[in-house]
């Protein structure tokens, strides 16, 4: 059988140690993540569908080669529960909350009404000291504040990747990613508004089938 061509972005898997790597040693690179925020949207909104969860997406590629190549993962089924729309949305809309408070603490740390934490919360419980990552760099404090609260999300969505990856197939997590989900249902609302008989959201309703399941 003929080897299947590797392309570049087959290789984007490495973004995440790396990204990772550097927020553990300089909380600002946590900023960079903010790229990976905000480009699902920006492709799904200007017409990619879920273009970037099916070929760019790092962390899906991370988690699976090391369920997968790595032999990682049991490859258990995903429980329906975790495919089920009320799952789906409700890890969504707890999700937004938890960032949206995000925001808010970096709010009153720019106000002056409350002082750095450099701290990295875990799975938004668990208090981590992380004053190594934080050299004094001259921004407001604000900045590194919000660079401590994201670096914490995106190492805790991580972590609970990984957790499914172990239990389930390597790519659980993106069965109920909120970024995923947010991509379908900006897909799914652009395929709504088209003229679906003119074929002007073919592309578009496919990848988010694609997507779901």
């Amino acid at each position: 059988m003929k080897k299947q061509q590797k392309h570049w972005y087959d290789y984007l898997w490495i973004v995440t140690p790396i990204y990772l790597g550097l927020g553990f040693f300089n909380i600002m690179f946590a900023w960079i993540g903010m790229i990976f925020f905000c480009l699902p949207l920006f492709i799904a909104i200007f017409g990619g569908g879920k273009l970037y969860c099916n070929r760019y997406c790092d962390r899906g590629q991370f988690l699976q080669l090391l369920g997968s190549k790595l032999k990682l993962s049991r490859n258990k089924p995903t429980p329906n529960w975790m495919r089920s729309k009320a799952f789906r949305y409700g890890f969504l809309i707890f999700f937004f909350a938890m960032f949206f408070q995000m925001l808010y603490v970096t709010y009153l740390v720019g106000s002056g009404a409350e002082n750095l934490r450099q701290v990295v919360k875990l799975f938004w419980t668990f208090k981590v000291p992380w004053q190594w990552a934080y050299h004094g760099t001259a921004v407001a404090p604000w900045v590194a504040q919000f660079a401590f609260g994201f670096y914490s999300m995106m190492l805790t969505s991580t972590l609970i990747g990984f957790i499914v990856m172990v239990f389930y197939k390597p790519r659980t997590w993106c069965v109920f990613c909120p970024m995923g989900t947010t991509t379908q249902l900006i897909c799914k609302a652009k395929a709504g508004k088209c003229n679906v008989t003119e074929g002007g959201c073919a592309g578009c309703t496919s990848s988010c089938s694609a997507g779901s399941k």
